[in-house]
């Protein structure tokens, strides 16, 4: 499967499924174990009983209509397993199911190091960035980032000639924030775009952080030029210490408000990183992740065939909550593998009662008042 190129059924049953609502990558992964592909997968969903016949799972015509929107952007759809798919984001558990890609999609197999900071970041933290993203692109590395102002911006600037990825939170054809709209072009020309979401869609609030989780499963490892302690960049650091991957950052004064994510990084373990030279010695030294890609993940599960009886179901409900909780803590409080947990999980997901998160934790969903 990873030196695969799908067939043209084979991509629209990933893009109907992954397009379907209340279908993330977690569930997505669900499905996938339970079902062993994308196709048996929809053709299971109506017969799912708690919530099945009211999924509005997309048409063949309007995934089709997907399609030859990606193509007239001069786009293209990857599926997770093709060979196209980014090595490094496929290694994630699980990684996003599809992805749109314009631009020079070799960017994505190259080692990558991600930068990400303020967008109000100050006039150090800009030229730091700026010099941090040109001497590592010198050096062979790809520079990802988020397309957002300040830090992001002027890493993108710097690594136009040397190599640039831009992860977008809406669709690929939406440019946030409109102020870089001209570098959203440029970098569509000349480095790579990716986006998770469909053609159209215009981001909110809760796409940034999936947008982070990409920015830093592409790359070996985070710099943290300058954030707040609270702010999009903490989660981007969250998200690679999750994946494995290298957290750097730079101090700063205890006085900036700016520099304050930064040091309390440091504190809990982050890597501090001064210069460009810093980062180069720390990817010398770790042992990143291959860039060969994993093996296949999506084969029939053991034990979550058939139907899932009643009792099974209102016993993993039971114990959730509204605070996450691990899958493992679940199972065992429900008396049940983790297997089946997994795949009452899913169904409950989609029912709208329960909601997965990257890592294996899942809550409660509680109504809006």
């Amino acid at each position: 499967m990873t030196d695969e190129t799908f067939s043209q059924r084979e991509r629209l049953s990933w893009l109907r499924l992954a397009r379907t609502p209340r279908i993330g990558p977690i569930t997505f992964d669900q499905l996938m174990q339970r079902f062993g592909s994308a196709e048996a997968a929809l053709e299971a969903l109506p017969s799912l009983p708690r919530s099945g016949r009211h999924l509005q799972i997309p048409t063949q015509a309007e995934a089709e209509d997907e399609l030859s929107k990606i193509e007239r952007l001069g786009a293209k759809l990857v599926c997770a397993g093709e060979a196209a798919y980014p090595a490094l984001l496929a290694q994630l558990t699980p990684p996003p199911p599809v992805l749109t890609l314009k631009g020079h999609i070799t960017l994505s197999q190259r080692p990558s190091i991600a930068i990400v900071g303020a967008r109000n970041a100050s006039a150090a933290g800009l030229r730091l960035a700026r010099d941090m993203a040109a001497i590592l692109g010198a050096a062979d590395f790809t520079i990802v980032s988020g397309l957002a102002r300040g830090i992001d911006k002027v890493a993108h600037l710097a690594s136009l000639e040397s190599g640039t990825v831009a992860v977008l939170a809406g669709g690929l054809d939406h440019v946030y924030p409109p102020q870089n709209a001209d570098l959203y072009h440029e970098i569509g020309e000349r480095g790579l775009l990716v986006s998770e979401n469909p053609i159209g869609m215009m981001a909110q609030a809760r796409d940034f952080p999936r947008r982070n989780r990409i920015v830093t499963g592409l790359a070996y490892g985070v710099v943290i030029v300058e954030a707040a302690e609270r702010s999009g960049s903490l989660i981007s650091a969250r998200f690679a210490g999750e994946q494995g991957r290298e957290v750097m950052a730079v101090p700063g004064s205890p006085l900036d408000p700016r520099a304050a994510g930064n040091n309390h990084l440091i504190r809990e373990g982050a890597t501090l990183v001064r210069k460009a030279e810093d980062v180069l010695e720390v990817l010398r030294h770790i042992r990143a992740p291959g860039l060969e890609a994993p093996e296949p993940r999506y084969v029939r599960a053991a034990g979550t065939e058939g139907p899932i009886p009643d009792r099974q179901l209102e016993a993993v409900r039971q114990v959730l909550s509204p605070t996450p909780m691990p899958l493992d803590d679940i199972a065992r409080a429900a008396e049940l593998g983790a297997a089946r947990c997994a795949a009452i999980l899913m169904e409950l997901e989609l029912a709208g009662i329960a909601q997965t998160f990257a890592g294996g934790s899942a809550s409660l969903v509680v109504p809006a008042p």
